[in-house]
Parts: C-alpha cells; sequence; structure tokens
C-alpha cells in the first residue's frame, strides 16, 4: 500500500495481544506509523496520556479493558486525551455502544471482525484531518467569542424577527446594569425611550444584505436605574443560529456630547468678552484719553477742571462696570471648563 510522507504517532489501547499484534501488522502495511504505542490497560493509558507532550496523533480504543470500560472508560481517555481523536474497535456485539460512542465525542469506531490494513490506513487519515479542522475550528470560533465578550464596549446579538436580545458581552452588562439572563428575556426596544421607537422602526425596516451593510447612527438608550444615555450604533445583520440576526457595536458618547456642548458655550462666552473688549471698552477709554490729554496740555481753565473730573469719573466708573463684566463672564468660562 502506498504510504504518505506524513507519519504519525498511534497509541493502540488493546487488552488482547493476539488483536494488537493482528493491528500491529496491518499499521506496519500502512506505512504511516511513525511510532506505535500499546497499553493493555486503563492505568497504562492514563500513564502514557499523562506525560506532557506525548506526541499522540489518534488513540484505537478498546472499549472493554480488564480495570475500565464501556462509556467511563471513553470519558476518562477523553479528559486524558483533549483534542486526540479516538476510534472506538469493537466486535459486532458492541456495535450500538460503539454508534452511541460517536454522539459522546468518539470520531470514528471500526469493527475488529472485518478490520484490514486498507481500513484502518483510511481511517487514521481521514480521523486525524477531521479532527485537525475541527479543532482549527473550533479554535476559530474561540478567537471571534473571544473578540465578543471581551470587547471593551457593549456588544450584543439580536433576533430581527422578534427583537429579543440573544447574545450579550461583558461590556454590556456592565454599562446598562442588567444580568446576562434579564437582558436575554428582553427585547431591544427595552432600552429604547418610546419617543425613539419611530427611528428604531425605520432602522429595522431598511432592506440590507447579510454582511453587505454597515448601520451607523446615533440613538438614544436607557439603563436599567433608567439613565438616558446617547450613543453612536454600528451594526452588521447575519444568521445566527438558523435565525436572522443583527450584530450590533455601542459606544456611548454622552460625555463627548456634553464635552462639545460645554467647548461651544464656553467659545460664545469668548466672542462676547472679545466683542464687548472691542467694543464697549473703547468708547469710555476713548473718553478718558481724550479728557486727560486736555487737562495735560493745561486747555482746560479753573472753573471747568471740576466739570472735567467728573466726566473722567464717570468714565472710569463705567469702564470698570464694563471691566467686572468681562471678568464675570471669565470667571463663568473657568466654571464651565472644570464641569468638563
Amino acid at each position: 500500500m502506498r504510504g504518505t510522507e506524513k507519519r504519525y504517532n498511534v497509541l493502540v489501547v488493546e487488552d488482547n495481544p493476539g488483536d494488537y499484534l493482528l493491528i500491529e501488522d496491518f499499521l506496519e502495511e500502512t506505512i504511516i506509523v511513525k511510532k506505535l504505542h500499546w497499553a493493555e490497560n486503563f492505568n497504562t493509558t492514563k500513564q502514557i496520556l499523562s506525560k506532557k507532550n506525548n506526541g499522540i496523533d489518534i488513540i484505537l480504543l478498546d472499549l472493554s479493558l480488564p480495570d475500565k470500560e464501556g462509556e467511563p472508560l471513553l470519558k476518562e481517555i477523553q479528559l486524558l486525551s483533549q483534542d486526540t481523536p479516538i476510534v472506538i474497535l469493537t466486535g459486532y456485539s458492541d456495535a450500538d455502544f460503539a454508534i452511541k460512542s460517536l454522539a459522546l465525542g468518539a470520531s470514528d469506531y471500526l469493527l475488529k471482525d472485518v478490520l484490514n490494513s486498507t481500513v484502518l490506513y483510511k481511517s487514521i487519515l481521514y480521523n486525524i484531518e477531521r479532527n485537525r479542522i475541527l479543532v482549527n475550528l473550533k479554535k476559530s470560533e474561540q478567537r471571534y467569542s473571544d473578540l465578543f465578550h471581551f470587547s471593551p464596549l457593549p456588544m450584543w446579538v439580536f433576533d430581527r424577527d422578534t427583537l429579543k436580545f440573544l447574545d450579550v458581552n461583558d461590556a454590556a452588562i456592565e454599562h446598562y446594569g442588567y444580568s446576562y439572563e434579564e437582558f436575554l428575556n428582553m427585547e431591544i426596544s427595552q432600552i429604547r425611550p418610546k419617543d425613539d421607537m419611530p427611528a428604531l422602526k425605520e432602522s429595522l425596516g431598511k432592506e440590507r444584505k447579510p454582511m453587505k451593510n454597515l448601520v451607523h447612527g446615533e440613538f438614544t438608550h436607557l439603563k436599567k436605574n433608567g439613565a438616558r444615555i446617547r450613543v453612536e450604533i454600528r451594526s452588521n445583520n447575519f444568521e445566527y443560529k438558523g435565525h436572522p440576526a443583527e450584530i450590533m457595536l455601542v459606544n456611548d458618547i454622552t460625555e463627548r456630547n456634553r464635552h462639545i456642548e460645554a467647548v461651544e458655550q464656553q467659545n460664545e462666552i469668548l466672542k462676547d468678552i472679545a466683542w464687548t473688549q472691542s467694543h464697549m471698552v473703547r468708547a469710555p477709554l476713548a473718553r478718558l484719553m481724550g479728557l486727560v490729554n486736555l487737562l495735560s496740555e493745561g486747555k482746560i481753565e479753573g472753573d471747568k477742571k471740576k466739570d472735567f473730573y467728573e466726566h473722567i469719573q464717570n468714565s472710569a466708573e463705567e469702564l470698570d462696570e464694563i471691566i467686572k463684566g468681562v471678568v464675570d463672564k471669565s470667571q463663568q468660562f473657568e466654571i464651565n471648563k472644570d464641569k468638563e
């Protein structure tokens, strides 16, 4: 039989020496075994699998061992082998349980009475490759699950037909105040104020192709404590466990909006201050400068000086009031700045 370039480490768990020798002969014909390990009982199997980096690529398991058998044996081997594929070796009398073992996590089962090198060859290659794909798929799903659940921003998935929450991440639970169980018993409309329902219906009513349209907009949400927050939404629709669903990423922009509003108010105050300085201050200041020049040039006669001093006093008081107003507005600017 033609072998492959790849060689595998195979563990045969079999208490019958005759059956093991037969399997060994078949495996030699396949030319795919790098190293063959043999365990005659569960304890030996446990010792082999408990070694760190044991390198076992596939396990051929007889379900009837002297120290353990059946379902308990399979479950123990699964715990020890982790992601290593397990192929059950069985006789006709155990075929029913062998089929059940597939539901318990076994990769395949082989009937000893019809076992040959070709059957072993195909089973080993198929189950190792199948297991590799499944392990990679599981890792990929775990990565995407981690991206969802460990996202620093609130995220959730909801059913587009029923509007029920299907899944939420930790950030959503912490930010909105609902528990995971409470979320799954709610509809997305329950975190929206009544006056925001038309916007929600309009958004849900839009036709969007799966994985094609990214929705981006601002909406008002309600926390469990009743607080209103302004949020920025990014969402996309997809199929979730057979249901038309939508995934949402939520960014709370309440504080950002407050900051922008505060900056806009401060800008208005600064504009007002600038206008006051450029217009209102000039009039009394110009009068003061003119009066002082006249006095300094000695052009004011003694009987008129009193009137000039009164004009100077009035202009100074007017300028003082304007400056106080500017100071008050400046203090208001500082208070608003501290609130940011």
